[in-house]
């Protein structure tokens, strides 16, 4: 979240938070987020919460972009690992804006994982 603060104050850039869940004992969670972690770019990163929850830091793309970008994370494994259908996750997603006073990671992991 440090890093993401810095970019939003330092050099105007926008980030997003993703938190993603899986069904508890879903097989197929843990070998999604490995294929997610090999698909993200040098500056994404990605930190794994449980067994079935992780957290993406997707900067420079809006909520949109981050939106489309984990549609086809979901879309790419589905098909590389020839399910019928991606796995089950609930996605939340929280933008930090560029400029100073980004919100505390306790309010972006609040977004990012929104009750059920």
């Amino acid at each position: 979240m440090e890093r993401v603060t810095s970019l939003a104050e330092d050099h105007e850039v926008r980030s997003i938070v993703v938190g993603v869940a899986g069904r508890e004992g879903d097989p197929l969670i843990p070998e999604f987020m490995d294929f997610v972690e090999s698909a993200l770019r040098m500056e994404d990163a990605i930190f794994r919460m449980t067994r079935e929850r992780s957290v993406l830091f997707l900067t420079d793309v809006d909520l949109v972009r981050g939106e489309g970008i984990v549609a086809r994370l979901l879309e790419s494994f589905a098909q590389q690992v020839s399910v019928a259908k991606p796995p089950e996750v609930r996605l939340g997603f929280a933008e930090i804006p560029p400029g100073p006073n980004p919100p505390l990671l306790r309010d972006a992991l609040v977004a990012a994982f929104p009750a059920r």
